[in-house]
């Protein structure tokens, strides 16, 4: 329970609440299946079990694009994600898995009380930034492991995220933001923000242009895994000095607990969540609408992808 509220209790509970709809006995029961399930799965020691060699992690790296490019003025850390990009092709779901997780316990763990302590104040949540570039048909291949990892996240880290911008949405997203958008819960709802192009303007009104995402910092420049400015400009890229900062804490936490026997290879295995109801409901209604438009030949589905905008969703 302290590794989960890092000297806020009161502030945890509130998010399982908030989660739970104020409802005291479901909340109490989210977070007790939250505890379970992190000493079912070491969880705590997840930061320990660094995902080696280093080639291995850099293809998990290059595969699913996540990254931390810096914080808001409020002092919230800035996540992004090349949802479109993100082939989830080189490794095991195992391996993805635990690289979310490790993530997300950095994030809490570290990021997050080192905000707060810099602001002087709780800094329970992030921001994330949702690059669409590049989305297709195909992404449909990645909805069941896209599906775990939102469930993970809902039952075991509920309401750390502010607001998600998306940004870079081709028309595929907006069509199926249509159908979505009804599902989600109006707290949900309230969170996302569609931004027109690559976000840039909108987000420079919360956050100063070196915390930027790359793909936000001209139009056109896209998540493209290999930056104009190079790869320490690259958020996603393992040389980004944030992935090599949380690559070598993870290092480091390994050699403490055993400072003498050589790190062990292999992934962490972890008990996927039932899914989530919300998720899974999500994940038909996006699979329903990706194939209508898969069902079209493919002459009419290019022609009227090119003419229907963004705006129109």
């Amino acid at each position: 329970m302290q590794n989960m509220h890092q000297g806020y209790p009161i502030e945890t509970l509130v998010r399982f609440l908030k989660a739970r709809d104020w409802n005291i006995a479901k909340a109490n029961k989210m977070i007790v299946d939250c505890l379970n399930w992190r000493l079912e799965n070491g969880i705590d020691n997840i930061l320990t079990k660094p995902i080696i060699p280093t080639d291995l992690y850099k293809s998990v790296r290059d595969s699913q694009l996540v990254g931390f490019s810096g914080y808001t003025r409020q002092g919230l850390p800035v996540i992004a994600i090349g949802v479109g990009l993100s082939t989830f092709d080189k490794q095991s779901v195992n391996y993805y898995v635990q690289s979310h997780i490790q993530m997300n316990e950095y994030r809490d763990r570290v990021l997050l009380p080192a905000a707060a302590k810099k602001c002087g104040k709780y800094v329970g949540t992030c921001v994330k930034v949702l690059d669409m570039t590049g989305l297709r048909l195909s992404a449909l291949n990645n909805i069941k492991l896209l599906t775990v990892i939102s469930s993970i996240d809902d039952l075991n880290y509920p309401e750390k995220t502010d607001t998600y911008y998306i940004v870079n949405a081709p028309y595929i997203f907006s069509a199926c933001w249509k159908v979505v958008k009804p599902l989600l819960q109006e707290r949900t709802r309230r969170k996302v923000q569609v931004l027109q192009g690559c976000g840039r303007d909108e987000l420079l009104k919360i956050m100063d242009y070196a915390s930027l995402p790359h793909f936000c910092k001209r139009e056109g420049s896209g998540s493209s895994k290999h930056s104009s400015s190079g790869e320490t400009d690259n958020c996603f890229s393992l040389d980004h000095p944030n992935h090599q900062q949380l690559y070598n804490y993870v290092k480091q936490q390994a050699a403490q607990i055993e400072p003498v026997a050589p790190l062990k290879q292999g992934s962490v295995h972890v008990k996927f969540p039932e899914t989530d109801l919300e998720c899974a409901k999500i994940a038909v209604t996006i699979e329903s609408e990706v194939q209508k438009y898969e069902g079209q030949n493919g002459s009419g589905l290019c022609n009227s992808l090119h003419k229907l905008k963004v705006g129109d969703a």
